[in-house]
C-alpha cells in the first residue's frame, strides 16, 4: 500500500489559519455611558460647583434688601496618590517571527482590553479608602466606584425587584430635578432578566416589558437605556444580593491623565533577545451632583 496522508499524517503540513479566536467578553461600559471627561497633564483637577440656593424675597418700595451669600464647593479628581493601571508582557523574537498571527497586535489588543476592564471594575465597584488608623482614612489610591459614592440617593433592601422599584428610583431623580433624559441604568444580567420576566398578570403569557420591533437592540426600561454588566458585584451572604444604579452620567466627572497607552519595548530586554509590550492608564472619577444617582441595594438574585 502506498504511503498517503492517511497513514503518514505526521509528515503533512497542516493549515493554521491566520486568525485569532478571542473569548466572549463584555464591553467596557462606564466611559461609554457618557460621563464628563476632563483631560489633564497629570496634576489634580478641581471642578468648582455652586452650593445651595440663595433666598430671594419680595420687597416693597424703600424696603431693605436682605444680604445673601453665595456658597461654593468643588470636586477634586486625580489627587497625587491615585495610582495608574499598568501591565507588561514579554515575548521572544523567535516567537514574534514564527507566529502565524500578528503577535504584537494580538498582545497589544489583549493588554489594552484588560486595562480597560480593570478601570471599568474600579469605576463601578471601586472601594473607599480603608482606615489603617481609626478615624483617619488612608489616601485615595484607586478610583471610587459609583456604588460607593457618598451622598447619593438609595433604595435599600429591595428583595425581589419589581417595576415599582424602577418607578420609585425615577421619582427620586425627579424630586431632585435631575435630567431624566440622560438617565441610564447599570444592572447585572440576572436583575434585567428578572424585570423582563414580569408578566401582565397571573396566568398571563404576555410580558410587560416587550421590545419595540422598530427600535435597535438597545435595552430600555421605561425609556431609559439599560447597560447590562457583570461588574456589579454579588454580595455573598445568607441570600445572594446585588445592586443596580440609575444615574444621570452627565453629572459624573472623569479625569483622564492617560488613556490606555501602548509602548513597545524592543531594547529593554535585548540581552534575552526579547521584546515587551507595556500598557498604562491613569483615571479618576467623582460625582458632580451625587443626588443625580440612585442606588438600589439588596436585590435578590
Amino acid at each position: 500500500m502506498a504511503v498517503s496522508t492517511a497513514n503518514a499524517s505526521e509528515l503533512t503540513t497542516e493549515q493554521v489559519q491566520s486568525i485569532l479566536v478571542k473569548p466572549l467578553e463584555q464591553a467596557s461600559v462606564f466611559l461609554a455611558a457618557g460621563p464628563r471627561i476632563f483631560d489633564t497633564d497629570g496634576s489634580p483637577v478641581r471642578v468648582p460647583k455652586l452650593g445651595g440656593a440663595t433666598s430671594p424675597d419680595w420687597k416693597g418700595e424703600n424696603e431693605q434688601i436682605t444680604d445673601d451669600d453665595v456658597t461654593f464647593d468643588e470636586v477634586v479628581l486625580l489627587p497625587s496618590t491615585i495610582k495608574s493601571v499598568k501591565t507588561l508582557t514579554r515575548f521572544s523574537n523567535e516567537l514574534a517571527r514564527q507566529s502565524v498571527v500578528s503577535l504584537e497586535a494580538a498582545i497589544k489588543d489583549r493588554l489594552v482590553k484588560d486595562v480597560a476592564d480593570k478601570l471599568d471594575a474600579a469605576f463601578i465597584a471601586g472601594a473607599l479608602p480603608t482606615e489603617t488608623v481609626p478615624g483617619t482614612p488612608d489616601p485615595q489610591a484607586t478610583p471610587i466606584g459609583i456604588l460607593n459614592y457618598a451622598g447619593t440617593q438609595a433604595i435599600t433592601a429591595v428583595g425581589a425587584i419589581g417595576l415599582d422599584d424602577i418607578v420609585d428610583a425615577w421619582g427620586m431623580l425627579l424630586a431632585e430635578s435631575a435630567n431624566t433624559a440622560n438617565a441610564k441604568w447599570l444592572m447585572r444580567p440576572e436583575t434585567f432578566v428578572a424585570l423582563r420576566k414580569i408578566k401582565a398578570g397571573t396566568g398571563s403569557n404576555q410580558y410587560v416589558l416587550t421590545p419595540d420591533p422598530t427600535q435597535d437592540g438597545v435595552f430600555r426600561i421605561f425609556g431609559s437605556q439599560v447597560i447590562v454588566t457583570n461588574r456589579i458585584p454579588i454580595v455573598d451572604d445568607t441570600q445572594d444580593t446585588t445592586s443596580a444604579v440609575l444615574a444621570d452620567f452627565s453629572q459624573i466627572a472623569v479625569a483622564r491623565d492617560q488613556a490606555p497607552t501602548v509602548k513597545i519595548l524592543d531594547q529593554t530586554f535585548g540581552d534575552y533577545d526579547q521584546q515587551a509590550i507595556r500598557v498604562t492608564a491613569r483615571y479618576d472619577a467623582q460625582p458632580l451632583n451625587p443626588k443625580a444617582i440612585v442606588k438600589l441595594t439588596g436585590i435578590n438574585i
